[in-house]
């Protein structure tokens, strides 16, 4: 079987997406981050997700896709002001 017909039958990554929070100021998403924003729509405590998505959200977090409620046993939760464009 060739590569090209491997890399065929394989479901392509979600797509990207730019997100604005003041106007005229964007924020790029890759697909991974649209995925876990559609997560985040209510409060979820942070340990209870993967070692993976915990550490994909502290990027989203510097991004301020995302904001972390919490010392102690944090939650979070996507960002209310965010504006999928």
């Amino acid at each position: 079987m060739k590569v090209s017909e491997l890399l065929a039958s394989v479901d392509p990554a979600p797509k990207g997406s730019t997100y604005s929070i003041i106007d005229g100021f964007e924020i790029y998403a890759s697909g991974e981050e649209v995925e876990i924003l559609k997560k985040l729509s209510k409060p979820v405590k942070l340990a209870s997700l993967s070692e993976h998505d915990q550490f994909r959200i502290q990027a989203m977090i510097r991004k301020s896709l995302v904001t972390k409620v919490g010392w102690e046993n944090p939650m979070v939760v996507a960002n209310e002001k965010i504006k999928q464009n």
